[in-house]
């Protein structure tokens, strides 16, 4: 396996390789890291091929300790894709459990900067190293990792650009989500999402997707907008592959939250909800683009 990027591998995974860095690039990593671009701090990418095209997974943490521990052992041992987690900035045992796992790849903010930020951080991974299809899966244990493929396989066998995971199809699930977020998240954020794109779309708000990296190069998207830092990008980057005219579709999937009482999400009720309505807002009036 290859080396590539700029992020350096520092313990193996699988038969990953080291790579002895140049004080000159030792220097340019330093100074990346310093820019809090994110830094890859284990395990080179693999081959990461599925069929024809190289697929990288990314899961994602902020202390999220034993249920990024869970999300990973869910994962089967042999895989047609890289997988790496996007750490931001935990400060709890995260990193010490995910290194349990072999040829799984860390890619680590010095401090957490919001999902937004840790999403362009792996788009820009995974750009820089070659891939050619990202997968995107929460890191806090609600997503079920056996079901990749799924999101996977209209982009790798039909053509499909953009895979948005969806709850509420036939043959998805949402079990033990309390009923305030089902009211936003099957009725409210779906039909504001639909009508401002111009799209009948039944889950807005679910993270699991897949979707083509050559996305990402489409100088119609600007990623980069610091407004799209926390909650904002993921709707964003929904929005924008159905305006844009991307091959759209959305496949059933689960998500399923944790028992009554426990912990199950870090976003803040109103703040939080803002941020993935503020997209709606300010795409559907023209403020931004």
């Amino acid at each position: 396996m290859s080396s590539r990027g700029s992020w350096k591998a520092v313990e193996g995974g699988g038969t990953a390789a080291v790579h002895k860095e140049s004080p000159t690039a030792q220097g340019e990593r330093a100074a990346s890291a310093e820019r809090q671009v994110g830094v890859w701090s284990r395990a080179t990418p693999g081959s990461g091929r599925k069929g024809t095209m190289r697929v990288l997974v990314s899961s994602f943490c902020y202390n999220e300790s034993t249920k990024i521990e869970r999300v990973l052992s869910r994962f089967p041992a042999v895989r047609e894709y890289d997988l790496i987690v996007m750490n931001d900035g935990s400060t709890d045992d995260s990193v010490e459990r995910i290194k349990k796992f072999p040829g799984v790849g860390i890619v680590n903010h010095p401090e957490n900067r919001g999902a937004g930020a840790a999403l362009r951080t792996v788009h820009e991974y995974a750009l820089k190293n070659g891939y050619e299809v990202l997968a995107v899966v929460a890191g806090n244990d609600k997503d079920d990792p056996l079901l990749v493929p799924r999101v996977l396989q209209p982009i790798l066998e039909e053509g499909y650009d953009f895979i948005q995971g969806s709850r509420y199809l036939p043959g998805g699930g949402y079990g033990q989500i309390p009923f305030y977020r089902v009211a936003a998240t099957k009725f409210v954020h779906p039909w504001l999402f639909s009508a401002v794109s111009g799209r009948r779309v039944t889950d807005s708000t679910n993270g699991f997707r897949a979707y083509r990296t050559a996305i990402l190069r489409d100088p119609r998207l600007d990623l980069n907008q610091s407004w799209l830092d926390k909650y904002e990008l993921e709707p964003y980057l929904f929005y924008k592959a159905i305006q844009l005219g991307y091959k759209v579709k959305e496949v059933p999937v689960t998500k399923i939250y944790p028992p009554h009482g426990q912990s199950y999400t870090k976003m803040k009720p109103i703040t939080g909800w803002w941020s993935i309505l503020r997209p709606l807002v300010l795409l559907g009036l023209g403020i931004k683009k």
